[in-house]
């Protein structure tokens, strides 16, 4: 509900934006110049109808097929308007002669309806115009020189004016359409897509209140002091007994262990965005899985019990497991040996912890950096001259800063015994959006750019069950931007170990240039007969430089999948960009691949 509630509400919302933004500018806008009665001739008075005029039936004898007939003035001469079934015909009341709108009748018709300073063009004789709608027959159009650019139409079977438009109407005209939706014949105020968009907004309007009421809790009310204590009881992974805490009943799993101290990994501090807090349930019945658990866990986790803990309300009694372990509480430092500009906005940051790192310390596992609240001046982001050009078409704001400590997830891009005990992350640099709705520079990457050998940093973790699966099976890797981290960790785990199956890693990026560790791969590739690297480009390269281009799922597709004798005797192991990574999953489900044979990180973005 929340999802179709956010799409909808951005059509509908841009529709709301046209309806409010035509009616403010059809309201400013001049209602005389917009109705044409600024330049337009009054009705003459009311004359005497002449004494020497034929009879109506003398004209009617003329138009056996006439319906009715009324009298009326073409200038100064007095005429018979005689309608039938294709229309009307006028004839001369004082002879009963049919009489023709010619082009200078019709001139003389036009200046005669108009005011304005402006001299009459040639009149153009026309089928049907947009600016004449209403009227179904054939029109003379006289375009007046005027600074209004004001148009005559007339009728050409009657000569009758019917319609002064200008500049001020056709803008008027422009917006009305997008004010009724109606962009065909801009006069239906009952089409469909009107009636949709009010059917839309009405159906939001609902679904925002129901959404509402939705995210407030009753608990959320009541003062802490006035609720009744609850037990968490924490186990690890492995069934080890962690620790016992207490909290307010009602508080969200994640509330119940921060006010212990014991923080879960979370990128969005228990908004139910990132999908990190994952937990898993200790019981028969666990409680049914909100919108939040479904977006961010897999039916599998499901259904072994595992929830988001921001969005678990603490029961009576509850027992809950943790990935995590001892690492939810414990905090390390480390001290920052070496920064690496790898590609214009990926840096490679190797830290130094203060004690070794152990097993835990697997490729693919992320660590929580713990991110301070600072400020600094641009400048200090360093930025060497190979990649002067691309930092100077970002639009950044003259002082970077974070009001807040947060923390941030960053995988790890090598084996730690490969980095003789050293951590390498590899962070991309996240400028905000850069147009008019400007927004910050990443909280994160801002603070890992401004740092420089010998700064201290601390982090938690290691965390995650992303990690290579031990066995002999044919081993696919697919990533994108950062996603090279611990893609490239897990396959110099492989390598290192001496791995004999066929391992694939196909990595998209924008331009050559973008992309890290290009050489070192193509170095594995070349020592490795098992290994092959397949980078991918999405936009133009260097002529003849070999690539392949397009999109990376449609590379892998193209030239390994489609052909591929066995999918199902594969592992597959995904991590990139949101956009890449879901194209990536919804491909391999067309080609079948169990959801047991995939693997994936998404950064929790």
């Amino acid at each position: 509900m929340r999802r179709i509630h956010k799409w909808l509400g951005l059509a509908i919302g841009l529709q709301f934006v046209l309806w409010m933004a035509s009616g403010l500018v059809m309201s400013l806008l001049s209602h005389d110049k917009v109705q044409g009665h600024e330049f337009r001739v009054h009705a003459p008075a009311e004359r005497a109808w002449p004494a020497d005029t034929v009879p109506a039936q003398a004209v009617l004898k003329r138009a056996a097929s006439a319906q009715s007939i009324a009298s009326a003035w073409l200038l100064d001469q007095p005429v018979y308007r005689v309608a039938d079934g294709d229309g009307q015909r006028l004839f001369d009341a004082r002879d009963g002669r049919p009489l023709t709108i010619d082009r200078a009748l019709a001139r003389a018709l036009a200046v005669a309806s108009y005011s304005g300073p402006g001299q009459a063009q040639a009149p153009v004789l026309l089928d049907w115009t947009q600016e004449a709608r209403t009227h179904e027959g054939r029109s003379w159009r006289v375009d007046f020189d005027d600074a209004d650019s004001t148009t005559v139409y007339l009728s050409a079977q009657t000569g009758e004016v019917l319609a002064h438009r200008n500049s001020t109407w056709r803008v008027f005209d422009v917006f009305w359409m997008l004010h009724i939706m109606d962009y065909a014949s801009r006069s239906n105020f009952n089409n469909p897509l009107v009636v949709g968009a009010g059917i839309g907004g009405l159906w939001l309007a609902l679904t925002g209140m129901w959404l509402l009421v939705a995210s407030f809790h009753l608990r959320e009310f009541v003062p802490e002091r006035w609720r009744r204590s609850r037990e968490l009881t924490v186990y690890a992974a492995n069934g080890g007994k962690l620790r016992t805490v207490k909290s307010a009943a009602g508080d969200s799993v994640y509330v119940a262990l921060a006010r212990n101290d014991l923080q879960l990994p979370s990128n969005c501090g228990g908004g139910q965005s990132c999908g990190l807090c994952e937990v898993r349930y200790r019981g028969a019945s666990p409680p049914p899985p909100t919108a939040a658990d479904r977006a961010h866990l897999s039916q599998g986790k499901l259904k072994l019990g595992y929830r988001l803990a921001c969005n678990l309300p603490l029961e009576e009694g509850m027992e809950i497991e943790v990935a995590g372990g001892p690492n939810l509480w414990t905090e390390h430092d480390a001290t920052v040996e070496r920064v690496v500009a790898v590609a214009p906005f990926l840096r490679e940051i190797v830290l130094k912890p203060r004690h070794a790192p152990g097993p835990e310390y697997q490729p693919g596992a992320y660590l929580q950096v713990h991110v301070p609240d600072y400020e600094f001046p641009r400048e200090r982001i360093a930025q060497p001259d190979e990649h002067r050009g691309d930092w100077e078409a970002l639009d950044l704001p003259d002082s970077l800063c974070n009001r807040e400590a947060a923390r941030r997830s960053y995988s790890l891009s090598l084996p730690v015994d490969r980095a003789d005990g050293r951590l390498h992350l590899l962070v991309r640099f996240s400028p905000g959006r850069q147009d008019r709705k400007r927004q910050a520079p990443g909280r994160g990457s801002t603070y890992l750019y401004s740092l420089q050998p010998g700064d201290r940093i601390r982090f938690s973790g290691p965390f995650g069950d992303f990690a290579v699966r031990a066995n002999a099976r044919e081993k696919i890797f697919i990533g994108g931007g950062a996603g090279m981290a611990p893609l490239r960790a897990m396959i110099h785990s492989l390598l290192d170990r001496g791995a004999t199956e066929r391992i694939h890693y196909w990595y998209g990026t924008r331009t050559a240039r973008d992309a890290p560790y290009m050489d070192e791969m193509a170095t594995l590739s070349r020592d490795n007969a098992n290994f092959s690297w397949h980078p991918v480009v999405s936009e133009a390269a260097e002529c003849g430089d070999a690539l392949l281009r397009g999109l990376v799922h449609e590379a892998v597709h193209e030239h390994l999948l489609k052909e591929h004798a066995s999918l199902l005797d594969c592992d597959f192991y995904l991590c990139g960009p949101p956009a890449m990574l879901a194209a990536t999953r919804q491909l391999l489900q067309r080609l079948g691949v169990p959801e047991a044979q995939v693997a994936f990180d998404d950064f929790k973005i």
